[in-house]
């Protein structure tokens, strides 16, 4: 009997890393050790101001009773997110002090932090095509962990009810996945690259006039989050809520360093990028998110109220890689836009990358984000490894 327990106790490593029925303990032991190292992180490691002053800034306009985007401004610059932004750092303005308690907003980001991590893992946990041990990589990133509690930024605000949006939908809860994607989309656009592939898996599963009936309730979310600035200054809210065309400084870029300034902010260069963005999305979603069908035929079946059941790999893989293409093809990527895709990047390296390079591939692109200022060698590096995902991502769906 004794000879069986202690075996048990040495299989128990090797259980938690491959047996999915051990996958919720494995994430307990990783939530817990998350706790512990933001904790320390936050103690141990100078908090950096970048965007918290210029965020209570712009949100004290809004409290004071200005409604008009153009005069909301911060040390940073024009507020340029949406009303779900104004609600949830005003929300913090109040609970922080009007902003100078930044150790307590810092543990409120750790909150976040771990309650991201927990919908991660539940999204994760609905695969059947990657291990347990997989988890493990999502709470390894050194910049990560800096963007939310030594930084503060509202792209992890945005991320969570992103992710709680692809987690309702692996439960099949097609109208509550509407909603958490219109309060993400209300607090920053970038989550409008995961769109396309929402849109065609609801398509899918619920038929085109239910899709349309959610995507219209999405749209009346965000007028009414939106209309106490569209009631008053509605070209100046929609001007920079959703500036389209607005041009990131050179100075930050992630991802193409390897260009000169000139070249970077060029019309061309955006034009470049929206093509080849456009192409990509199409190629995938005729050759791969639609495979087994033709794509007239998944449209009208729409129509018809034909639908099918998604697996979750069905889900989760399509919302990952669209999103994933818009970074590709982002014209410039800030350090606090990893935040966007990191959580999603074992996945994608499971589904894109033979096994004997993806913990190489993983290690290389967290150093891309690690090097400060981006170099162009880093820029370089970033690029390939997307590349040899984004390939190996069509190769292996068609």
């Amino acid at each position: 009997m004794a000879t069986i327990t202690v075996r048990s106790i040495a299989r128990l490593p090797l259980q938690l890393l491959f047996n999915r029925e051990y996958f919720w303990y494995l994430a307990l032991l990783l939530l817990i050790g998350e706790c512990a190292l933001n904790f320390l992180i936050i103690n141990k490691v100078a908090y950096t101001e970048i965007d918290w002053i210029a965020y209570m800034q712009e949100v004290k306009g809004y409290l004071d009773g200005e409604r008009d985007y153009q005069k909301l401004y911060g040390d940073t610059g024009p507020l340029v997110y949406p009303a779900g932004f104004v609600y949830a750092y005003s929300f913090l303005y109040y609970i922080t002090n009007n902003g100078r308690n930044i150790r307590l907003a810092q543990y409120l980001f750790e909150v976040l932090y771990l309650a991201t991590q927990w919908v991660v893992f539940a999204i994760y946990s609905k695969s059947k095509k990657l291990p347990p041990y997989s988890i493990i990589l999502l709470c390894m990133s050194k910049r990560l962990h800096s963007i939310y509690v030594l930084r503060c930024f509202n792209d992890p605000v945005a991320m969570f009810f992103m992710y709680s949006c692809i987690l309702a939908m692996l439960n099949r809860r097609w109208l509550l996945s509407s909603v958490l994607y219109s309060v993400a989309l209300s607090i920053k656009m970038n989550v409008l690259l995961f769109f396309p592939a929402f849109g065609v898996l609801l398509w899918q599963a619920i038929g085109a006039w239910v899709t349309m009936a959610y995507l219209f309730v999405i749209v009346v979310i965000q007028a009414g989050l939106a209309y106490p600035f569209l009631s008053m200054y509605p070209e100046s809210y929609l001007g920079r809520a959703f500036e389209f065309s607005r041009v990131f400084d050179y100075q930050w870029t992630v991802n193409w360093r390897m260009m000169d300034e000139k070249s970077f902010v060029s019309p061309e260069f955006a034009n470049a990028l929206l093509t080849g963005h456009g192409v990509t999305l199409l190629i995938f979603v005729v050759m791969v998110w639609a495979k087994g069908t033709v794509i007239i035929k998944m449209f009208i079946d729409g129509f018809r109220n034909r639908t099918r059941i998604l697996s979750a790999d069905e889900i989760i893989l399509p919302m990952f890689t669209s999103n994933f293409m818009g970074i590709v093809f982002a014209r410039s990527l800030h350090y606090q836009f990893y935040s966007w895709y990191f959580h999603s990047i074992p996945y994608l390296l499971w589904y894109s990358i033979p096994m004997y390079l993806r913990i190489g591939v993983f290690i290389m692109i967290e150093n891309c984000w690690l090097t400060f200022p981006s170099t162009v060698t880093s820029s370089w590096t970033l690029l390939v490894c997307h590349s040899l995902m984004l390939v190996g991502l069509l190769t292996n769906g068609i």
